[in-house]
């Protein structure tokens, strides 16, 4: 059961570190895809989880959850920061289509014409 477990570890690592050196590096990525295979490992994980404790693991397994966890909590920290950036993002573009459509009219911090500021 270990094995298998140690398997299930190493594939989602592989995807896990895929997907943070692609956002790490501004590479394209199919985020999609990306969600769709940890969603699948985290579901065997799940699964596997049930059928066996921390304490019937060997210390290399245990070392490999822990580094996992902390594969695991970069990516998030990763994803977190393009989550706030793409925010920030469409909040500027947001405000420039608001400020294009305006006509000042609305406007208190520029005087209209025909009268004097």
């Amino acid at each position: 059961m270990e094995n298998v477990l140690l398997q299930a570890i190493e594939r989602l690592e592989t995807v896990l570190l895929t997907e943070t050196r692609a956002l790490k590096s501004g590479a394209a990525l199919d985020l999609a895809q990306m969600a769709g295979r940890k969603n699948q490992s985290l579901l065997e994980m799940s699964r596997l989880s049930r059928s066996i404790t921390r304490e019937q693991l060997s210390l290399p397994a245990r070392a490999r959850l822990d580094a996992l966890k902390a594969n695991l909590g970069e990516n998030q920290r990763v994803l977190s920061l393009h989550v706030a950036a793409s925010r920030d993002l469409s909040e500027l573009i947001s405000e420039s289509i608001r400020q294009a459509e305006s006509d000042g009219t609305y406007d208190s911090s520029r005087p209209r014409e025909g009268r004097s500021a």
